[in-house]
């Protein structure tokens, strides 16, 4: 088997890994770039010919591990394209929403490039790209191994990152001898809200494994709950409204699952919460057509009903609604995307609130390099927004116990179900996470570790 890293390595977007193997040639994941520089990186030629690719899997259904699909299909990939069910109904609704961003972000690039004498800006693909993705999907369930043929065979395992998230195991005839290949994708720390534990492969020859948040520990979850209420009382009694960052699919809806048990528990009042992200409601349409994939307590949670236990939840579906929105100055919470503020009615709403004392901004996930949202975390006094620059006033607040992903601690003991010596590659990581990751790893297990670079290619 040959394994190239064509995304992920040293990096936490674009996650992308390129096989070799018995006549067949495949990728896990296939995944845009976010942050600086991405969309210069994401209009590069493939690595490969996408005409000759047989199959593609798919982890989970965030866009730095999918969001490239339309483009590769675009290209001429024709196969399958292979991935669990709660994970097709997600990639459906998130792969038109950023062919829509797309389309209308090229429209006015072009515009302004038309007035500057310059040529149009196309996007990386379009809503017609995305329907051609879509008949090429085959689903599968957790825990049944299928067969490719060629000598190899795989299994999805719930990785409990989001809805649908898998860890993939792929075996492979070497010779005379089969050996094993495990893709964790986004491991999810335990006691995630909603959704099961992750579960944990026991033996692999080769892991491939994320290392998001390999260099610290997540505040424990009753703690980061507790942070919550207080920012949210401390926020509305200096007379302003708090604003959350959320990933559409996964933390918006743990999110609004947290708050309806606070509201339950009478913590909090019945507040109004505005779900201010189309695709976020349609995301959580998704999860509960899925009760398949969540843990005991939600299950009860979602059967009981209790209407009068929930917040006032209100879907924001125009940009009218929207920015009527920032005329509400107090005693609101508002959900917005994107959760590194790169995109989406968040950046409206911190345009129109960042600067404002009384205000809170509550950042519940991880903050890639180069993005807004990791200039506020770390403590911009003044940062650009839509062509403005913009005072840095309101309060910050970062939860990182509310991660969907492992932490240190949770993802060195989804290794130590391993029962052999594996070889382990360290990805999906910025790279001084990655490395020390990979040293801990070393020192811990006495594993062979490697951290692979862009484009680096192992003989399996």
């Amino acid at each position: 088997m040959k394994l190239k890293f064509l995304g992920g390595a040293r990096t936490v977007t674009g996650s992308c890994f390129y096989i070799e193997c018995n006549d067949l040639n495949l990728l896990v994941d296939c995944g845009l770039y976010q942050g600086e520089d991405s969309d210069e990186i994401n209009r590069a030629a493939f690595e490969f010919s996408p005409k000759k690719i047989d199959y593609i899997f798919i982890t989970h259904s965030h866009m730095d591990h999918s969001g490239m699909l339309p483009r590769i299909v675009k290209e001429g990939f024709s196969g399958r394209i292979i991935t669990t069910p709660a994970t097709k109904d997600l990639l459906e609704i998130m792969l038109f929403d950023s062919a829509q961003v797309q389309e209308h972000d090229s429209s006015w690039l072009t515009k302004k490039a038309e007035r500057a004498g310059k040529p149009p800006v196309y996007p990386i693909y379009t809503s017609d790209d995305v329907k051609n993705v879509m008949p090429l999907i085959d689903v599968v369930p957790y825990e049944k191994i299928f067969h490719l043929g060629h000598g190899i065979k795989y299994q999805f395992l719930d990785a409990g990152h989001i809805l649908g998230s898998g860890t993939l195991e792929i075996w492979f005839q070497d010779k005379e001898k089969e050996k094993k290949i495990v893709f964790s994708g986004d491991i999810g720390k335990k006691a995630n809200p909603i959704i099961r534990d992750p579960s944990a492969p026991i033996e692999a020859d080769y892991i491939v494994m994320e290392s998001t948040y390999g260099n610290r520990q997540h505040k424990p979850m009753n703690e980061s709950i507790d942070e919550l209420v207080n920012a949210i009382k401390i926020t509305f009694k200096k007379g302003g409204n708090v604003y959350i960052p959320a990933f559409a699919v996964g933390r918006t809806q743990d999110i609004l699952y947290i708050l309806n048990n606070l509201v339950k528990e009478k913590r909090l009042y019945r507040m109004n919460v505005y779900l201010d992200s189309p695709l976020a409601e349609e995301a959580t349409k998704v999860y509960l057509a899925h009760p398949e994939c969540f843990d005991e307590e939600a299950l009860k949670f979602f059967q009981s009903n209790d209407l009068d236990s929930s917040v006032k939840l209100h879907f924001v579906q125009t940009v009218q609604e929207s920015m009527a929105l920032n005329k509400i100055k107090s005693g609101i919470i508002v959900i917005a995307g994107s959760g590194m503020c790169e995109g989406g009615r968040i950046r409206h709403h911190l345009k129109h609130n960042l600067w404002r004392r009384e205000c809170s901004i509550i950042f519940v996930g991880f903050q890639g390099k180069g993005t807004l949202g990791r200039k506020i975390v770390d403590g911009l006094k003044m940062v650009n927004i839509l062509g403005e620059e913009i005072a840095v006033n309101a309060k910050i607040y970062t939860i990182n116990g509310f991660s969907a992903h492992a932490d240190q601690t949770e993802l060195l003991q989804w290794l130590g179900c391993f029962k052999n010596s594996p070889e382990v590659f360290i990805v999906h990581g910025e790279e001084e996470t990655a490395i020390s990751f990979g040293e801990i790893v070393k020192e811990k297990f006495g594993f062979k570790v490697n951290i692979p670079v862009k484009n680096e290619e192992h003989i399996l």
